[in-house]
């Protein structure tokens, strides 16, 4: 976890994953939705320079990015 990834679950209700290159946004926020019972505003996907592929997720204002994270052990 960086801090850029702290300040966005506290400001912006964003959580970040990294996952599969070949998932697309759909998936993404389905599998979100499925895991861990929350339901998802937006995605946005970022292929970084290692090659890994980020994304952000962006809860509904009724979901907090950081009782997410506190139950997946992030905070």
């Amino acid at each position: 976890m960086s801090e850029d990834a702290i300040t966005l679950i506290e400001t912006e209700n964003k959580i970040t994953f990294i996952v599969n290159r070949r998932a697309n946004k759909k998936e993404i926020k389905q599998a979100v939705e499925e895991l861990y019972g929350v339901k998802v505003e937006k995605v946005n996907t970022l292929i970084g320079m290692d090659g890994n592929k980020k994304a952000y997720v962006k809860l509904k204002p009724e979901f907090k990015a950081s009782d997410l994270a506190v139950k997946l052990g992030i905070l």
